[in-house]
């Protein structure tokens, strides 16, 4: 008789552990600043090795500390199956936090990433998260007084997502209440777009002509763009150029993929307009960080852009009013770079030395990644 009272004992104390899930998801982050409302990639493969039994429609991440259910993206990259679960979470510097699945009904959380097709505006492809938003111009601009060549960056200083909204109105060139569109591409890269750089020339396309969206939110957007063959000195060169943007983030990342004959690299550039008016710029070739706080544009405010790049760096420039940082590219190799932009009416970067500060902070994050280890 004396064991029974043990033996309650025993099973109370494990049953908050049983309670907290079927598996739990340990995140460390070894970097010496705080994450701050961060995408994190957890491999869906490795969730079922511990959860084999998992309905991937039923089912919540807890927070065992808050009780509280963490926002969470199923993602496909394009497949018919979940290749990642995507979780957004914050923590402070040199921390680790504990997460668990459990079997649930999970609540819905509102959406913070999106992207479009935009037929009624010229072909126009957009995309946001609640931090900021861009387009790409297609084939209906070209040969138009519109026509451009670059990535177009529509400034917000709301979190809700306003796309929809802002082509509805089609008014987006003035500020009604949750920022505009004043950012001038023209015949440029704009704000960090990506063309081949032979005999000391870009080398641009005609805009796209196809997309496909491979994920749309509500933590990350994926999507690509096909582009038509074109010539470049006396290659024929064909590209496809994908976008992900994360919620909660400044900057996002870019994957182009060159298609031509031969093994010889071929050169580009990803661009920056540079504005007549003095502003602010930042390139740092030996660290790969390229970043340009535009001079301010009357009552509309001050937009800055900014580039994080994965592979080498051979030479940045100012050409032909463009701020330009040199790479190679081999066919049907993606090469990665990350673009982004603010603007300061926003309020959360609202200065150059703010926002170059951010470029530096966001390369700090993708050299030092989220680790993530599962578990039963």
């Amino acid at each position: 008789m004396k064991k029974y009272p043990f033996c309650l004992f025993g099973i109370l104390f494990a049953l908050p552990l049983l309670v907290m899930g079927q598996a739990r998801i340990q995140l460390d982050n070894p970097a010496v600043m705080a994450r701050t409302e961060e995408v994190v990639s957890v491999p869906w493969k490795t969730i079922l090795s511990v959860y084999p039994d998992i309905d991937s429609g039923y089912f919540a991440v807890i927070d065992p500390v808050t009780k509280k259910q963490v926002p969470y993206q199923l993602e496909y990259k394009g497949h018919p199956v979940v290749q990642n679960l995507l979780v957004q979470v914050s923590m402070p510097a040199k921390s680790k936090l504990l997460l668990a699945i459990k079997k649930m009904k999970p609540e819905v959380f509102p959406a913070k990433t999106y992207c479009r097709y935009v037929p009624e505006r010229k072909d126009d492809f957009a995309w946001e998260n609640d931090r900021i938003a861009f387009r790409a111009y297609g084939k209906a601009l070209e040969n138009t007084v519109e026509d451009a060549y670059g990535l177009d960056v529509w400034v917000k200083r709301t979190s809700e997502l306003v796309l929809n909204k802002r082509y509805k109105l089609g008014d987006y060139h003035n500020d009604h209440g949750d920022g505009m569109d004043y950012y001038h591409v023209g015949f440029s890269l704009g704000a960090g777009n990506v063309a081949p750089y032979v005999n000391d020339s870009i080398w641009y396309s005609h805009n796209y002509r196809n997309w496909k969206i491979l994920d749309n939110g509500p933590l990350r957007t994926s999507f690509e763009l096909e582009f038509d063959t074109w010539t470049v000195g006396d290659k024929k060169i064909k590209a496809i150029k994908s976008f992900s943007i994360d919620a909660g983030a400044q900057m996002h990342k870019v994957a182009v993929t060159y298609f031509f004959d031969g093994s010889e690299a071929l050169p580009v550039v990803v661009g920056i307009i540079k504005r007549d008016q003095p502003g602010e710029s930042w390139l740092s070739e030996q660290e790969g960080m390229m970043g340009y706080w535009e001079p301010k544009d009357g009552s509309n405010g001050t937009t800055g852009v900014g580039c994080v790049f994965s592979a080498p760096v051979q030479a940045m420039m100012i050409r032909n009013g463009q701020f330009l940082s040199l790479q190679q590219a081999r066919s049907g190799e993606p090469l990665v770079y990350y673009r982004g932009a603010a603007w300061d009416k926003a309020g959360r970067i609202t200065s150059a030395s703010e926002w170059f500060k951010h470029i530096r902070q966001y390369q700090q994050q993708l050299n030092s990644p989220i680790r993530v280890t599962v578990q039963r």
